[in-house]
């Protein structure tokens, strides 16, 4: 393999690598050269040409608050606090 064709192999990835700055792009952490290392690998990627669309779309209804809440309701996090607690002192009294 010439030195030519063994730094351009460089700029091939594999997808759990795309993904990953893929991830790291959306939060402005990936750096130029793995932009256009993702770039290039999505051109032939199929796969990861959706995976970046659903995290384009989901980072994009995080934005606007269309994403659907998880956070736990105040009442709830204190009876779950409590339930641990109580919990907990079993353990630590059964030692």
């Amino acid at each position: 393999m010439s030195m030519s064709m063994k730094k351009n192999y460089k700029l091939f990835i594999p997808c759990d690598e795309a993904q990953h700055v893929c991830d790291k792009s959306q939060y402005n952490e990936a750096t130029l050269l793995e932009k256009i290392k993702l770039s290039i690998h999505l051109i032939f990627c199929k796969v990861c040409q959706k995976y970046v669309s659903s995290n384009n779309k989901l980072t994009k209804a995080m934005q606007e608050g269309k994403a659907p809440s998880c956070a736990m309701e105040v009442n709830e996090k204190n009876s779950l606090e409590t339930m641990f607690e109580k919990e907990l002192a079993k353990q630590q009294s059964g030692n």
